[in-house]
């Protein structure tokens, strides 16, 4: 299968610390990206740097891993996966929003990644790495996750089911047929629907096994991730539980106990990505807290999670009620469960619950850790190692073959940003040897003669020269414009390259976005069945330090 690698300055919408990040390896900017980064992404060196946790922490950590995968329907290889970490194995983990029916392409490539760096730190350490991923539960952005968008041949079509909730609470709590009879209803008709864009293919039926009445958006997420990795042993986490947040409790001990501290250490490193050119990606300002607390729910309302603001008097609020450092002290040590990080705390907090060699993150996570990087040297003393996930665009054959008859190239695609642009592009392409050469000749003989003259009236006059050169821009434009009446007759002419255009569109930058940001993995999962996760698996090695695109 052939394959392209093209440099991440070629994508929209990154920032520049990414950018940095990823072409630190060979640019003059890895010495000073290393204070905030002490791992070469592309290089191998963390594996043979893996923590340790004592045996009761470990003991503790599979037995609470065991059962959820019993409830995810974990097979063999997930199950020897867990024992494995039982016995001192390592982990390399990596993690999304539970996204609805598995989320965007995207959550493919980071488990992917996962699997494939451990089994290479595997063979270059000499010691057992596992995957783990970590399902992000206990945000409350419902909207953002009860969502996916599939392809028809014509449109993006976003499903969702419709959940609500009156309080901002944790979503992957929230039942996925919204625990009533119209909502399950609801659900049966999206699934249906899902089914059919999906052209009855057999992970249609997976879905359903794994979005059934009464599941919850963590529960489903879990399963269906769980399945699809199923050969690979992907061990899938739901930390939101007692069980684990009491093995992560020092980290949400040392943020309420030491908050003064770490907000200094945060405000300064805000201080000083600026100062370097760059941005923080997690607005920190004074009084901000690292935690969320979820209150108890009522009789009428479930749990609700707040972020905790510090107040000026030395309290906590969240919500409408006040706490002392003391009261939150005890809330912890009760009911550890009700405390969650932010997205800042949160990767502190899971590598203290995982022995974590190496997390596997997207652009925003990668610039999270920049900010992060002073909770590690502050709370466990190590900073973990991010590396960049795969990031790739899948080209089908049918496209590739339109791609190819029109010799474009992914590049020229993202330039063209829209079908429309896209389609004149291809009009221009068609047209007459003769007659490229002779717009260009005409173009490039009114170029020159403009450029000639408008330097002549300067030398006259500036006010001869603004004037002629506001006249020449006039010409030029006329001139653009008849390039484009051409090209648009060429389009006109031939009414299949609008198709071939939407086509492509639809397929690699679907609506202005990037293919695997928007685009459901069970697209190419009922395309590809099984074969897809091991060609993900295969190409997560990432010899291409940037984005790849992949002839399917």
């Amino acid at each position: 299968m052939d394959s392209q690698c093209y440099p991440i300055s070629a994508l929209p919408g990154t920032t520049d610390l990414f950018r940095d990040y990823v072409d630190a390896a060979s640019s003059p900017q890895a010495a000073a990206l290393r204070r905030w980064y002490p791992a070469n992404p592309f290089s191998m060196d963390w594996a043979n740097a893996s923590p340790t946790l004592e045996e009761s922490h470990r003991a503790r950590l599979a037995a609470a891993l065991r059962e959820q995968a019993s409830s995810f329907g974990a097979g063999e290889a997930v199950l020897a996966n867990i024992e494995r970490l039982k016995q001192g194995a390592a982990a390399v983990v990596s993690g999304q929003q539970v996204g609805l029916f598995g989320g965007q392409l995207l959550t493919l490539h980071k488990a992917a990644t996962a699997i494939r760096k451990a089994q290479d730190a595997t063979r270059t350490s000499g010691r057992e790495h596992v995957p783990i991923f970590w399902l992000a539960s206990e945000d409350h952005d419902l909207a953002e996750v009860d969502q996916l968008a599939l392809l028809t041949r014509s449109h993006v079509e976003t499903l969702r089911l419709g959940l609500k909730s009156v309080r901002p609470q944790p979503v992957g709590a929230i039942p996925v047929d919204g625990g009533n009879e119209q909502g399950r209803q609801h659900l049966e008709s999206v699934l249906d629907h899902a089914s059919e864009l999906l052209g009855g293919a057999p992970i249609g039926d997976l879905l359903r096994e794994c979005y059934t009445p009464g599941a919850t958006l963590a529960g489903a997420f879990g399963r269906l991730l769980t399945k699809i990795f199923a050969a690979h042993g992907l061990i899938v986490m739901d930390a939101a539980t007692r069980e684990f947040h009491a093995l992560g409790a020092g980290v949400l001990r040392a943020a309420i106990e030491r908050a003064d501290e770490l907000e200094t250490a945060l405000l300064a490193r805000s201080q000083e990505l600026e100062a370097a050119g760059y941005h923080a990606q997690v607005l920190v300002t004074p009084a901000h807290s690292l935690l969320f607390l979820v209150d108890a729910p009522t009789d009428t309302h479930p749990s609700a999670r707040h972020p905790l603001r510090r107040t000026p008097d030395g309290l906590w609020k969240a919500g409408a009620h006040v706490y002392s450092s003391e009261d939150l002290l005890k809330i912890l040590a009760a009911e550890p469960e009700r405390l969650s990080p932010n997205a800042l705390l949160r990767p502190v907090f899971q590598d203290a619950i995982l022995p974590t060699a190496a997390y596997i993150g997207g652009p925003a996570e990668v610039a999270y850790f920049a900010q992060s990087q002073v909770l590690y040297d502050r709370i466990p003393g190590r900073v973990t190692p991010v590396l960049p996930r795969l990031m790739a665009t899948l080209i089908e054959p049918s496209v590739a073959a339109v791609m190819a008859r029109h010799e474009l190239q992914f590049p020229q695609v993202l330039e063209a940003k829209t079908a429309d642009a896209l389609a004149l592009r291809l009009g221009a392409r068609t047209m007459p040897i003769e007659g490229k050469r002779k717009i260009a000749a005409a173009g490039n003989a009114l170029d020159t003669e403009l450029t000639a003259l408008t330097a002549y009236m300067t030398a006259m006059s500036p006010d001869l020269g603004r004037a002629a050169g506001v006249s020449a821009s006039k010409m030029r434009y006329q001139m653009n414009r008849l390039r484009r009446m051409a090209a648009n007759f060429e389009l006109q002419r031939e009414e299949s390259l609008c198709k071939h255009a939407t086509t492509i569109m639809l397929s690699l930058y679907p609506d202005g976005h990037l293919q695997e940001r928007l685009l459901g993995g069970i697209w190419f999962l009922a395309r590809y069945g099984d074969a897809l996760p091991d060609l993900l698996v295969e190409h997560a090695a990432q010899e291409c330090p940037g984005h790849r695109v992949l002839y399917l």
